[in-house]
C-alpha cells in the first residue's frame, strides 16, 4: 500500500518535471513525462494500461526526434545557417534566467546574434533566419508541451478512474 502511494507520487513528479523540460533545454521533457506514466503504471492509485504506455512511448520518441529537426528545418527554410540555430539554443539558455519573457525572446535574439556573427552583410536575411529559428523552436516546444500535457491528462484520468 505504501509503495502504491510512492509510485503515484513519483509518477506525478516525473510528469511535472517532464512538462518543465519542454522549455528547459537540458531536461528531456517528453521522455521524463513518459517515465512518470511508466512509474504510475505500478500504482493502484494511477493504473495506466500497457497499451497506453506503448502508444505514449512512441509519441515521446517521435516528439523528441522531431523537436531536434524543427529548428533546423525552419531556419534553413528561412535562409539561415548553423550559427543561427546554435545562437537560438544559447539564447534560450540565457533567456531562462530572465523569466518567461526571456524564454520566448531569447531564442530569437540568440539566432539573430548568431546569424549576424556568421554574416552581417545582409541584416534582412539575418532577421528572417532568426525568425525562422524562433518559429522552429516555438513549434517544437509546442509539440512537446501538447504531448506532455496529454501524458498528464492520462495520469489524471487514471487516478480518477481508480477512485
Amino acid at each position: 500500500m505504501v509503495w502504491d502511494l510512492v509510485f503515484a507520487i513519483v509518477g506525478a513528479v516525473l510528469l511535472v518535471v517532464g512538462f518543465l523540460g519542454t522549455v528547459i533545454p537540458v531536461l528531456p521533457g517528453a521522455p521524463l513525462a513518459w517515465a512518470g506514466l511508466l512509474v504510475a503504471h505500478f500504482s493502484s492509485y494511477t493504473p495506466v494500461k500497457i497499451v497506453t504506455l506503448v502508444i505514449c512511448a512512441v509519441i515521446a520518441v517521435a516528439v523528441s526526434i522531431l523537436d531536434n529537426f524543427f529548428p533546423t528545418l525552419f531556419t534553413k527554410g528561412s535562409g539561415g545557417s548553423k550559427a543561427g540555430m546554435v545562437g537560438s539554443t544559447l539564447g534560450l539558455i540565457v533567456g531562462m534566467f530572465l523569466g518567461p519573457l526571456g524564454i520566448i525572446v531569447g531564442p530569437f535574439v540568440g539566432a539573430l546574434i548568431g546569424e549576424l556573427i556568421h554574416d552581417s552583410s545582409d541584416f534582412k536575411r539575418c532577421a528572417s533566419a532568426a525568425f525562422g529559428a524562433f518559429k522552429g523552436f516555438i513549434f517544437g516546444t509546442g509539440l512537446k508541451m501538447i504531448a506532455c500535457a496529454g501524458f498528464i491528462w492520462i495520469y489524471v484520468v487514471a487516478f480518477l478512474r481508480a477512485r
